[in-house]
Order: C-alpha cells, then sequence, then structure tokens
C-alpha cells in the first residue's frame, strides 16, 4: 500500500486542482451565457423600436434555444450563439502564457467558449442540412472573467487584452453589435460557375421548388482569402 500512496496522492491533488478549476470555469462561462442571452434579447427589442419608427418591414427574431444556445434573426441572416460544455486551455505557444497574468496562475489559462456563427435564415426555414453556416467570433472566458475574442474583423483585434480585461454587460454588448454588423456586410454571392455546373440525380430527386441545394455565403470561393481573416 505504501507503494501507491504518492501515486495516489498526485492523482487526489491533480483532481483538486483542475477539476475545481474547471467546475469554476463551466459555471462563470454559464452566468456569461446568461448575460450573453439577456443583451441579446435587449438588442432585439432596441432594433424592434428603431425599425418601427422607420417603418422597416424585415424579420426580427429572438429565440431561446436552451441552455446552450439562442439566436437572432434579422432579415436574411441568423446570428448564432452557443457555449460548449468542455473547458479548455492553449498550447504552450499561445499568446497567453507569455503574459505575467497567466504566468502567475497558470489556471487562468483555462477558459470556457462561447462561439458565434452567420447562418442564412432560408437554410434553417427549408432545412437545407447541407448548407453551410461560418463561424465568426469566439470568446473566452476564464474563472476570473477575464476574456478575449477570435475572430474576423473588429472582432479579431478589438478584444485581446485578456491579462486586463473583464466582460461586463458593456463589452457584451460591443461584441454582439459587432458580430451582427459582420453578418449584415458578409454578403451572400454566387459561386463561380464551374463550381456549380453539375446535379447528382440525388441533388435533382430533392429539389422541391425552393433550391435544396448547398447553400452558403461563400460557396465555391476560398474563404480564407477575404481580407476579414481570423
Amino acid at each position: 500500500m505504501s507503494d501507491t500512496k504518492p501515486t495516489m496522492e498526485i492523482i487526489v491533488n491533480l483532481l483538486n486542482e483542475k477539476v475545481s478549476v474547471k467546475q469554476d470555469v463551466y459555471i462563470t462561462t454559464l452566468e456569461i451565457f446568461q448575460k450573453v442571452k439577456k443583451i441579446l434579447k435587449e438588442i432585439h427589442d432596441d432594433l424592434y423600436k428603431k425599425l418601427k419608427e422607420t417603418k422597416t418591414e424585415l424579420e426580427l427574431l429572438y429565440e431561446d434555444k436552451g441552455p446552450f444556445e439562442v439566436d437572432l434573426t434579422f432579415g436574411g441572416d441568423i446570428l448564432v450563439v452557443s457555449m460548449h460544455t468542455n473547458i479548455f486551455t492553449f498550447d504552450e505557444e499561445h499568446f497567453l502564457h507569455r503574459s505575467n497574468y497567466v504566468k502567475e496562475d497558470p489556471s487562468r489559462a483555462y477558459c470556457g467558449i462561447l462561439k458565434m456563427y452567420n447562418f442564412l435564415k432560408d437554410s434553417i426555414k427549408y432545412k437545407r442540412n447541407d448548407d453551410i453556416g461560418y463561424l465568426i467570433g469566439r470568446i473566452f472566458v476564464n474563472k476570473d472573467e477575464h476574456f478575449f475574442v477570435e475572430g474576423r474583423r473588429q472582432l479579431g483585434f478589438l478584444y485581446n487584452d485578456f491579462e486586463t480585461s473583464k466582460i461586463d454587460d458593456n463589452s457584451v454588448r460591443k461584441i454582439l453589435e459587432s458580430a451582427i454588423i459582420y453578418c449584415l456586410d458578409f454578403d451572400l454571392l454566387t459561386p463561380p460557375y464551374n463550381t456549380v455546373n453539375e446535379m447528382t440525380v440525388s441533388e435533382k430527386l430533392r429539389i422541391t421548388g425552393i433550391g435544396d441545394l448547398k447553400t452558403g455565403k461563400r460557396l465555391g470561393f476560398r474563404f480564407s482569402a477575404e481580407r476579414d481573416k481570423m
């Protein structure tokens, strides 16, 4: 028994350290996601009032999809925000590990993730299962509510001060508004002719008069070559 005691102590210590930290991060991330839901509903309500004042007719819909997803439909777009249920850290080369903030306490590098996707409304409405949605940003949050964002355009460079930035209502609203602007600016382009000049029999049989072929805002284009890189 004495031979196994040091090993068991190592296991118990790791469980106490890592499990405890990950539980704290999970709880914090869940709380932040509730904040995201609340503020996205506020954005919906504000947009509804503004559009009503200008007599603009378009679909505007807020949908709470459960504990880990919330959607906002505006015009032909849907912004999907989801919370991953697992907790992550980063490889040794990541910029987080170079900060004094993380060097002082490596557990600060453990983060929960909120992901933001852009889908076409018709993709969901008509159940076009082969259609493409695009990841436009990821929010990383640690146990102390410090955060940074990976994303496209302003989402990729305005929110990267992990050492000093703590997420709050104001920053959540700015992130969500930036994501909505990106979705609106991210137009649906017709794919190159040579990428769509053939149709299989199964595709033909699936067509129902509403266009059942695979659709995405950049389908057939090199998405990574765009100016708004991650």
